[in-house]
C-alpha cells in the first residue's frame, strides 16, 4: 500500500524543542520570561468554568456487550456522541499489563537526552517523528509541547525508521496496544452504526483495516502556565479518537456551553472522542467538540491521543441513509484532500470543519 503521508501531505515547519526549553526554567530562573511566541493573550478573555469542570459520560463496554444492558447503554451512547462529542469508556477489556507497559515505555521515550530523541525527528515535510505538528508560518504561537507522531496501521504503511528501538520494549508495547485499540475502535464503530440507524459493514468499509496513528504528547511545566497553551483549540480531523492519560497529571479541557471545563480521566478509563469525520458522516448528528491542553506549572503532563480514519481510498461526506429530505449540511470531498485540508491549516477552533458546511 502506498504511505499517503509521504509526498501528498506537507509536514510542520520546524521549531525550537520545548522541554529543551522548559528545562531552562528552573530555580533561579522561575522569574524569566518565556518566548513571546508562546504568549496567548487570548486566554484571559475567555470564559473559563474554574470551579465545577465537567463530569464526561462514562460508558461501560461491557455491558453494550450484554444484551441485559444493551438498551440502557446504548442510550447514553446516543446521548455523549450527540450532545457531548466526548465520553469516558471503561470496562473496556484492555489487559493493564498493555496499558501499564505501553504507559512506561513512553514516559522512557519522553526521559531520554534530547540527542537521542531527535533520532527520530520529523523529516522535511514529513509527518511522522518526534517534533510538532500545525507549525504552518514563521510568525504564528507556538503551543508549550513537543509529540512523537506515528503512523501504525495498516501495518504495511509504517516506516519503522521512526519506531524507536528504545525503550527496547517500545515496538512490541505499541504493538500490543495498538490491536487492543483498533479492536475497541471497530466495536464502538459498531455500535455506532446502530445507533445511527445504517448497516455495520457501511461504517466498517469506509473505516476499513481501521488506519490507526499515534501522537504521542508531552507537555513540560512552565513557570507561565496560566499564559500558554499545550495544545491549541481544535477539533480532531480523525472519525474516532482514543485518548491515554499516561500520568497523573491532568490538562484536558474541553468547550461546553461556550465555556471551557476541566476534564479529570477515570485511572482505568479511555477518553473517547468524536472527530470531524464522524461529524460529516452523521451530517451534524454526532459533534466533534473543541478541545485544548492546559499546562501544569511543576509537573508534565504525558498523553497518547490514537486516531482512526476512513482509508485513503474512502469518499468522505454525508452518509445517504442519513440525509433526510435532500438536506445534506457537509460537502463531500476524497479523504486525501480532507485530510491534506486539515493539516495544512493550524489548528484553530473548528474552522476546519466549518469549511466543510454547505453555505444555506
Amino acid at each position: 500500500m502506498e504511505k499517503w503521508n509521504r509526498g501528498k501531505i506537507t509536514g510542520s515547519l520546524p521549531v525550537e524543542n520545548v522541554q529543551a526549553l522548559a528545562s531552562t526554567y528552573n530555580g533561579s530562573h522561575e522569574n524569566k520570561n518565556i518566548p513571546e511566541r508562546y504568549i496567548r493573550p487570548e486566554i484571559e478573555h475567555e470564559a473559563v468554568d474554574c470551579v465545577n469542570g465537567v463530569d464526561l459520560p462514562v460508558i461501560d463496554l461491557a455491558r453494550l456487550n450484554d444484551p441485559q444492558f444493551y438498551k440502557e447503554e446504548s442510550a447514553k451512547l446516543r446521548v455523549a456522541c450527540e450532545e457531548w462529542g466526548f465520553f469516558q469508556l471503561v470496562n473496556h477489556g484492555v489487559p493493564d499489563e498493555v496499558i501499564d507497559k505501553m504507559r512506561a515505555d513512553i514516559i522512557e521515550f519522553f526521559k531520554q537526552p534530547l540527542e537521542q530523541k531527535k533520532a527520530y525527528s520529523q523529516l522535511p515535510n514529513g509527518l511522522e517523528g518526534y517534533g510538532q505538528a500545525f507549525v504552518t508560518s514563521e510568525d504564528q504561537k507556538l503551543d508549550w509541547g513537543d509529540m512523537f507522531f506515528l503512523i501504525v496501521r495498516p501495518v504495511a504503511s509504517r516506516d519503522m525508521r521512526f519506531w524507536p528501538n528504545n525503550p527496547p520494549t517500545f515496538r512490541d508495547s505499541l504493538e500490543k496496544f495498538s490491536l487492543e485499540m483498533k479492536d475497541i475502535a471497530g466495536r464502538l464503530l459498531e455500535l455506532i452504526a446502530k445507533d445511527l440507524g445504517v448497516a455495520a459493514e457501511v461504517l466498517l468499509n469506509l473505516f476499513d483495516d481501521l488506519p490507526q496513528s499515534l501522537r504521542m504528547n508531552y507537555y513540560p511545566p512552565c513557570p507561565q502556565a496560566d499564559q500558554v497553551l499545550g495544545l491549541s483549540p481544535h477539533s480532531d480531523g480523525s472519525g474516532l479518537t482514543l485518548l491515554l492519560q499516561v500520568n497523573d497529571v491532568h490538562g484536558l479541557e474541553i468547550k461546553k456551553g461556550g465555556k471551557w471545563v476541566a476534564v479529570q480521566a477515570l485511572p482505568c478509563a479511555l477518553i473517547v472522542n468524536i472527530g470531524d469525520i464522524l461529524e460529516v458522516l452523521s451530517n451534524g448528528r454526532y459533534k466533534s467538540i473543541e478541545h485544548r491542553a492546559m499546562i501544569n506549572t511543576k509537573r508534565e503532563r504525558i498523553s497518547a491521543a490514537v486516531f482512526h480514519s476512513t482509508h485513503e481510498n474512502s469518499i468522505v461526506g454525508p452518509l445517504p441513509e442519513l440525509v433526510k429530505d435532500g438536506e445534506m449540511l457537509y460537502k463531500t470531498v476524497g479523504f486525501l484532500d480532507f485530510a491534506k485540508s486539515f493539516l495544512a491549516a493550524k489548528l484553530d477552533g473548528k474552522s476546519h470543519l466549518e469549511c466543510m458546511k454547505i453555505e444555506k
